[in-house]
């Protein structure tokens, strides 16, 4: 009965769900801050190249790294390796979550199940990636195929975590609800854990949104004749140094873009906890 009333109260206090309205004032304040906040960071870059006056190859000014990058966008140069970069991340970004969801279930429904495969996972992270991406350029067949394995691993560990315990985080209430009306596994799964796993879950896909950019990169430094991260040692290797800040900055993009549409799927996907 207690539940019942629980479950009751909650309904009538929680009313309809809220749809995600227009920014708020507060909010457009915050995206005004971001043109303001590029604008101070790029004066204050400038100033330390006129206070230095080191050399281009050492440290280039924005005005050599914004001609640097009208180059290789005209001439395809960057296009074409961000590309490269970019299926490399999505790819494995979507090979780690899959895994990572599909594990994360089995694990957080059999206590057993977790004490036989927690370690080798636990163990596996003390293992530096760029000691298993050698390997992993060897054994697989050239192409990205090896870049996307090195940026699952790098992504899987923080979604598992965050899978398991958000697929724990379902109130035993409304376990002992669900049970009561005779609910099937898969009803329990859709109707209660996977909502309440939800925010736990965006939060690690945004930590590995951010990672699998950094393993891609990592398989490229490898070997790769491809990529931002092939752009980075080409620069590297003939002091291009502003060609560097390119792909350093591109990438940079392609981490934030990432982390801003999990964000903005999160806002729109828990408009419900609002």
């Amino acid at each position: 009965m207690a539940v019942w009333q629980k479950t009751f109260t909650n309904a009538k206090t929680s009313g309809t769900p809220t749809e995600p309205g227009p920014l708020k004032e507060g909010a457009w304040r915050q995206v005004a801050l971001v043109p303001l906040a590029l604008a101070t960071f790029v004066g204050l870059w400038a100033f330390i190249v006129w206070l230095t006056r080191l050399p281009p190859f050492i440290l280039p000014g924005p005005e050599q790294v914004w001609a640097r990058f009208v180059t290789v966008v005209a001439d395809g140069t960057l296009l074409r390796n961000a590309s490269v970069t970019l299926a490399e991340v999505l790819a494995g970004l979507a090979l780690g979550m899959f895994v990572a969801f599909v594990l994360g279930y089995l694990l957080s429904r059999s206590r057993t199940v977790e004490r036989l495969v927690a370690p080798y996972i636990v163990a596996s992270q003390s293992i530096p990636i760029v000691a298993i991406a050698p390997l992993l350029i060897i054994w697989f067949p050239s192409g990205i195929t090896s870049k996307v394995i090195v940026s699952a691993l790098i992504v899987f560990f923080p979604i598992l975590i965050s899978c398991i315990a958000g697929l724990r985080s379902a109130e035993p209430d409304l376990r002992d609800l669900m049970r009561s009306l005779e609910a099937t596994r898969w009803q329990t799964f859709i109707k209660l854990e996977l909502p309440a796993a939800m925010p736990m879950i965006a939060s690690g896909l945004k930590v590995g949104a951010t990672l699998s950019v950094i393993g891609a990169v990592v398989g490229e430094f490898v070997g790769a004749d491809r990529g931002l991260g092939f752009l980075v040692k080409q620069g590297q290797g003939i002091y291009d140094t502003p060609l560097m800040f390119v792909a350093v900055l591109s990438l940079v993009v392609i981490a934030m873009s990432l982390y801003g549409l999990i964000a903005l799927a999160e806002r729109y996907l828990l408009a419900w906890k609002q």
